[in-house]
């Protein structure tokens, strides 16, 4: 057996003994009184009720407020006070200390970041997990799915060996548990995951010696079978959940969630879009829960483009003025996230049916190996076919109703390249069309479009630049890949200087001088922390052992709170 083989048995064994999860979500089990405290802005931050800790049992709570709701006088902000405790981001004794290079902050601050099942309160919508577990910070104070992939990129060394194993293990016992892995884990996150990574998590972390990939071999299937539900008898041109079966055949995949109501982590803003636009609001719903599986919300990239946008001069124009529109304010209201097939998700699809090919031959499982051995060759031949613009050179990704390719580069383009699905001629075309299109003085930008979403211009974001870092490099482009390291640790060392802090997002110089910052946009603050920008960061420092990031140093003593 191998060293890794016995958590896997304790695993299993804790799984089969373990009760039935609660997954009810706030709004579930609070009903109406999640729906007044909501739409009151009794908290300025959705999230912060939907993190409560109840002081009494849920049920003895919604009996009160049924009550004590109907009585003159009633304060609903006073209710919410004495029976729900507020868990907001703990504050820490850690400070960034002046002189202290950045490499040591960011070993400082996995403890920081570190979190235990034991301390997880009881009836609140967290889930349980069986090991300790890293989350970004700030606000989040979960753990993150996809976000966990990056983070782990600083886990790399002896020191860190155990961390790493148990990030693994937890990550295969929500797959054991719930039979995915959800976009975090709160029961309000349930009804969806984000990008499939796990494939790359276990690689990760048998290439440092933490487990044995063939151990996950039943959960890396699990994750397949929850992406590919509904494709049994599909018809070509219909879509069930998650898959898209297209003309001819091929499956290929989309962003989905299962509920159609609205988050209840920005319940406020969900319906305020609704309110904003003629549409079916389950349709709305749907798709802004869509996009968050993806994990870039919010982005251009999901809003409806003009209909002709790539035949004609007229076509030309529209397109011209939508983008113009998408430079001022990016309304949600046109989201059609699952009319979209994106073309990094189905590239993460083709990972995990490499890699299951790949352990099922190791396994001596010879039908299995040779079943998503072609499935992994079906959908890299699809890549080519529905996702590969060959005029411009890049991957884009499609509007399955429409059956046309959507006009807008954004960098999801890389993963092709990050998970070996390209061919080299793709990935010098891409290369060109990244340099051309999307680079900055700070980095890799999302998209070509600058809006007031978070994953667009002028944000750039850590997970983006090691994938193309990392995808390029793989393909032999060496000069883009060596730049955008550069490029993004000066990115993040200026910011470290002057704030003594990591952040989950920075604003990148678009011209050679302009100073750099944390990044704006979206539906919340600034995060600092950060779980994926110390990983990726950590990554490239030990990658790139001359570059000036290395004698970055905090200029300040700054608290943090992540």
């Amino acid at each position: 057996m191998t060293a890794a083989g016995p958590a896997a048995s304790d695993r299993f064994h804790r799984a089969a003994a373990a009760p039935a999860p609660d997954t009810l979500t706030p709004a579930d089990r609070y009903q109406e009184l999640f729906t007044a405290v909501q739409s009151s802005h009794v908290f300025a931050d959705s999230k912060t009720f939907v993190d409560c800790a109840p002081r009494d049992e849920p049920e003895t709570i919604l009996a009160a407020y049924r009550t004590q709701s109907e009585q003159p006088g009633f304060d609903l902000a006073a209710f919410v006070d004495a029976h729900f405790e507020v868990l907001q981001p703990g504050a820490s004794d850690y400070v960034s200390v002046a002189g202290q290079p950045i490499a040591a902050h960011i070993e400082d601050l996995w403890p920081v970041l570190t979190r235990h099942p034991q301390d997880h309160p009881p009836s609140s919508s967290l889930l349980q997990l069986p090991h300790p577990y890293l989350v970004p910070g700030g606000r989040f104070g979960e753990l993150y799915y996809w976000d966990s992939y990056f983070t782990m990129l600083g886990l790399i060394g002896e020191g860190h060996r155990q961390l790493m194993r148990d990030m693994v293990e937890n990550f295969a016992y929500l797959i054991d548990t719930y039979g995915h892995v959800p976009n975090g884990t709160r029961t309000y996150y349930l009804s969806r995951s984000q990008p499939p990574v796990f494939a790359l998590m276990v690689e990760l972390a048998q290439q440092h010696g933490a487990v044995h990939e063939a151990d996950f071999l039943p959960q890396l299937r699990q994750e397949h079978a929850y992406w590919m539900n509904g494709s049994k008898d599909l018809e070509e041109g219909h879509a069930a959940h998650r898959v898209v079966r297209m003309p001819g055949g091929a499956l290929l995949n989309r962003y989905w969630d299962e509920r159609d109501t609205p988050r209840e982590e920005s319940w406020i803003e969900d319906v305020s879009t609704v309110r904003a636009c003629r549409r079916e609001p389950a349709e709305v719903y749907r798709d802004i829960r869509a996009a968050c599986e993806s994990g870039w919300d919010f982005s251009t990239r999901w809003l409806r483009e003009p209909t002709h946008a790539q035949t004609g001069a007229a076509g030309r124009g529209r397109r011209d003025r939508w983008h113009q529109r998408a430079a001022t304010a990016a309304s949600l209201t046109s989201i059609c996230t699952t009319d979209i097939l994106p073309v990094d998700l189905n590239a993460f699809l083709y990972k995990l049916e490499d890699k299951i090919a790949k352990l099922a031959a190791q396994t001596h499982d010879v039908e299995a190996a040779s079943h998503f051995e072609a499935l992994a060759e079906a959908r890299k031949a699809a890549l080519t076919e529905f996702f590969w613009e060959p005029h411009q050179g890049v991957f884009l990704d499609r509007d399955w109703r429409l059956n046309q390719l959507r006009s807008g580069l954004t960098a999801a383009c890389v993963v092709p390249l990050f998970v070996g699905a390209a061919d080299e001629a793709q990935a010098h075309a891409v290369s060109l069309a990244v340099s051309k299109r999307l680079l900055a003085p700070g980095g890799l930008s999302p998209t070509e479009h600058m809006s007031d979403q978070q994953w667009d211009q002028p944000n750039g974001w850590a997970g983006l630049q090691w994938m193309a870092i990392r995808g390029l490099g793989d393909y032999g482009q060496h000069t883009l890949s060596r730049s955008l390291a550069r490029r993004w640790l000066a990115t993040v060392a200026a910011v470290y200087e002057r704030e003594g802090k990591l952040v989950e997002k920075y604003t990148l110089r678009h011209v050679e001088h302009e100073a750099t910052s944390g990044g704006s946009g979206g539906e919340y603050p600034l995060q600092d922390g950060f779980g994926w920008t110390n990983g990726v960061t950590a990554a490239l420092l030990a990658e790139h052992p001359q570059h000036t990031a290395h004698g970055s140093v905090a200029h300040s003593r700054v608290p943090k709170h992540p």
